[in-house]
């Protein structure tokens, strides 16, 4: 059987790399030679992951000296101090600077495997195998790698482009349905911040998304894959329009920073998030009434959560808020939406507007 692989590509200049999306890549060899560069891998996965695709992926790379750093699961361990395991095991297994790191999982082991590949010697080579679909679309491509601070979500971290990125979207098949949902937060963010004719991708079919028809995740996948790929080229460390790709991401932090991490998924923050920027871009008149609703819709059709939860006041949102790392000179700066399908970033918005969202959002989750 003719296996069909996708190959979009980041342009980065000397940084460019493929992403490849496919069904049955994890096994096959002749995707990963052209981008190890040494003898030692060392792949790093977690407790969930491990025993579903880490065979699979050393009979791959047969020939090679490949070790293994197991985490546990969870956004909860997305700190230094596990993080340190990884760069333990570098040392330990006597790894030089010719060596490669593979990050197997979602979008918690990627940024902490590139991190661990940036930070090694100075930077060594990566590897992303996203095995989730939030970390297909979103957080394995574009180079941030990062961990979690008690004070702030991704505050320590690093810009560092992988080699490649291998998708295979046959593991979305192991996927619980929440984390599914989580990965569909971040497609529908591609179709609010520059991409209308996908958000009515989406609207049309989202049924068949969360029916796991693997056409239609195929198709979302590519497509959230071009539109990011094409804002980090332009904008590789987010000195200006990059910052679209936070559409929601700061209330989103807020709640995850807020709840505790792990307690909810970045998806599911991501999406109420999504729904708050949006009341707010109503509330200064960017938004209609009408567009507002569609927006929440499609997130809840998405089996995403509209509201924060009842823990959250609208004065812990807003100081959590203002440790976000899109914070400049103390003004907290949102991406909010201008028209349906496309976005802007700006602090220049009336603070009662925002405290309308929030006290409103606040009182909706009480």
């Amino acid at each position: 059987m003719t296996k069909h692989v996708c190959t979009l590509k980041v342009d980065l200049a000397e940084r460019s790399y493929p992403i490849y999306i496919g069904s049955n890549l994890l096994a096959d060899s002749t995707i990963y030679r052209p981008h190890i560069h040494g003898q030692q891998i060392l792949i790093v996965t977690n407790t969930t992951v491990a025993p579903l695709y880490l065979a699979a992926v050393k009979s791959a790379l047969d020939g090679y000296q490949v070790e293994t750093v197991i985490l546990p699961d969870g956004e909860q361990y997305k700190t230094l101090s596990v993080w340190q395991t990884i760069i333990d095991s570098l040392l330990e297994n006597r790894f030089d600077r010719r060596c490669t790191v593979i990050g197997l999982g979602g979008g918690v082991i990627g940024d902490m495997a590139g991190f661990a590949a940036a930070c090694y010697q100075r930077g060594v080579y990566f590897i992303q195998i996203p095995t989730t679909l939030l970390a297909q679309v979103d957080s394995s491509v574009g180079g941030k790698t990062g961990v979690n601070h008690p004070l702030g979500k991704n505050m320590i971290g690093a810009f560092y482009q992988p080699q490649c990125v291998i998708a295979d979207i046959d593991t979305l098949g192991t996927l619980e349905d929440r984390q599914l949902s989580a990965g569909l937060a971040e497609v529908i963010k591609y179709g609010l911040i520059g991409d209308p004719d996908f958000f009515q991708w989406l609207e049309n079919n989202m049924e068949g998304l969360m029916g796991r028809d693997q056409s239609l995740l195929s198709y979302a996948i590519e497509r959230s894959c071009n539109d990011k790929a094409a804002v980090v080229a332009a904008d590789e460390r987010e000195a200006g329009n990059r910052a679209l790709l936070n559409l929601g991401h700061t209330f989103g932090h807020a709640i995850e920073t807020g709840v505790g991490y792990g307690e909810w998924l970045h998806g599911e923050a991501v999406g109420t998030g999504i729904c708050m920027a949006a009341d707010l871009s109503r509330r200064l008149g960017w938004l209609n009434a009408e567009c507002q609703q569609r927006i929440e819709q499609l997130i809840k059709r998405a089996g995403l959560p509209m509201h924060p939860p009842a823990a959250l006041n609208s004065d812990r949102l807003l100081e959590l808020m203002s440790v976000d790392k899109k914070v400049l000179a103390s003004r907290i700066r949102l991406v909010l939406m201008n028209q349906l399908g496309f976005s802007v970033v700006t602090d220049d918005f009336d603070p009662e507007a925002l405290k309308g969202t929030l006290n409103e959002y606040g009182r909706a989750a009480s």
